[in-house]
């Protein structure tokens, strides 16, 4: 009975677990989704987005409202520079120029 009960223990204790997990995010990027649900929730909320392209692969951040700047990370969590957001809505201007199409994923969105 024992037994029965530790598996079922660590059945509901598995699957309650974060899905960043199983999706094979970096570490570093699990960090910062933990981080952003220990804050207040954002309008509209906050999402992830793994992008691939040019063999490389970066997360998007989104920012809340109008101005704010949204981030985009290497695979190590390095700040790449800010795509889109700003006063002019165009980022920092400090992107690299990709060459290929991007591939965006979704890998998170705050459910709160």
């Amino acid at each position: 009975m024992k037994k029965v009960f530790f598996f079922l223990l660590i059945l509901v204790f598995s699957c309650a677990k974060d899905k960043t997990q199983s999706m094979g995010l970096p570490a570093c990027v699990q960090a910062k989704i933990e981080t952003i649900k220990n804050q207040p929730v954002e309008n509209p909320p906050k999402e992830v987005w793994k992008w691939q392209v040019d063999g490389n692969t970066y997360y998007y951040f989104t920012a809340a409202c109008c101005d704010q700047y949204t981030e985009l990370y290497d695979s190590n969590c390095n700040l790449v520079c800010h795509p889109d957001g700003g006063f002019t809505g165009s980022g920092d201007g400090n992107c690299p120029t990709f060459s290929g199409n991007i591939v965006k994923t979704l890998v998170w969105k705050d459910p709160r």
